[in-house]
């Protein structure tokens, strides 16, 4: 077993397995972003002329229709910011894409209605069937892997190019960007939810009704039929313009009362559970890393704050009791039954059926046409 170490640059260190270090102490990450993100990451006049010209295009397609493109909105900084950049920045007309799993804190329910009302947008939600994801959701704890939050990622995706597709709607924006997202979470830490062979396996197995109404779709079809076949096209803006967290938040919060989170994606009660408490419990991952690091690299945080951030829990020891209760009881299940999936054996995504092989093969071509510039593992 090799000896731990953390990165001198960053705060990633050997919970990520495939961690590599050079003769300076410095990780692969890092060294990736200062090779391979950083020269060909435009914020400048460069990037918002680029920007401008897919801009139009999207204009464009969007003549005589009621809106010209969609965009996902969780109520978290980036989608909101996002929100506020395509809207009075770009000057489109997005159809404000929203879906509900069951798990919106009020923050995020408040955040979305202050931002759609401001900007004067419309909102369509998506409501997936409570029944049909509570039973996937305790079908991957019965399972014992680590990214429990796939029945929400696969929804959330699904339901988005399913949407685009039958409406025919050629642009997806989407909140994703390199400067709170340039370190890639390990996928031993989060496998990616758009597995639909290890979705359905970990269902088979440990399900107990059947998935008629949830929203699916499948690695190739969303990024091979969808993108060549139907024309549609993944549009990530925040990576064309300035984009510091910090200010966007106090932006946002001025104006439309915009409230904060205690950690990025903790607008869902689930994944602020998951990510804050049972990962770092369970399987000793600490997703903060990733975010911090990114943060660090974007020079948005010292490596000091965030190693002072790390040294305390993610989540709020006092409270930890009622919100494991919480949980239990929206699963419909004992907070007994919940501690003893807690307390089962670790297993990862190698114990399922998968797409690994597609997934490995997808990596190599979009890393090799410069498309993916992060570290994937």
């Amino acid at each position: 077993m090799s000896e731990y170490q953390t990165c001198r640059n960053c705060v990633m260190d050997t919970t990520d397995s495939r961690i590599t270090f050079d003769g300076e102490g410095i990780c692969d990450h890092c060294n990736n972003f200062y090779k391979n993100i950083l020269p060909n990451w435009n914020t400048d006049d460069t990037g918002r002329i680029e920007l401008e010209r897919i801009a139009e295009k999207i204009r464009k397609q969007g003549v005589g229709k009621d809106f010209d493109c969609i965009m996902g909105m969780s109520g978290g900084i980036d989608s909101s910011y996002l929100t506020y950049i395509v809207k009075e920045e770009l000057g489109l007309r997005p159809l404000v894409f929203h879906v509900d799993a069951g798990w919106n804190s009020q923050e995020a329910v408040n955040n979305i209605e202050k931002l759609v009302d401001g900007l004067g947008l419309d909102l369509y939600t998506e409501v997936i069937d409570w029944e049909e994801m509570k039973d996937l959701q305790l079908a991957f704890f019965k399972a014992g892997v680590p990214h429990l939050d796939t029945p929400q990622d696969h929804a959330f995706f699904a339901t988005m190019y399913n949407f685009a597709a039958k409406y025919k709607i050629k642009y997806i924006l989407t909140g994703a960007n390199f400067s709170t997202e340039c370190v890639k979470n390990p996928i031993e830490w989060h496998y990616p939810a758009s597995d639909l062979v290890q979705l359905r396996d970990i269902h088979k197995k440990f399900g107990s009704r059947p998935l008629t109404r949830f929203p699916l779709a499948n690695i190739l079809k969303y990024k091979i039929y969808y993108r060549y076949f139907r024309g549609i096209t993944v549009v990530k803006p925040l990576n064309y313009v300035p984009y510091i967290k910090l200010q966007a938040m106090k932006l946002l919060a001025d104006r439309f009362g915009w409230q904060e989170y205690p950690q990025k994606h903790f607008e869902s009660r689930f994944t602020k559970f998951y990510e804050g408490y049972w990962q770092p419990k369970k399987f000793n991952i600490d997703k903060r890393k990733t975010q911090f690091s990114s943060l660090i690299l974007t020079e948005q945080m010292t490596r000091e704050e965030a190693l002072e951030k790390l040294s305390r829990p993610a989540y709020d020891e006092s409270t930890i009791k009622q919100e494991f209760e919480y949980v239990a009881t929206k699963l419909g299940i004992t907070v007994e039954e919940l501690q003893g999936y807690m307390d089962a054996p670790n297993r990862t995504f190698r114990d399922y059926k998968s797409q690994r092989s597609i997934f490995k093969l997808g990596t190599k071509v979009l890393t090799a046409t410069g498309l993916e510039k992060r570290v994937i593992r």
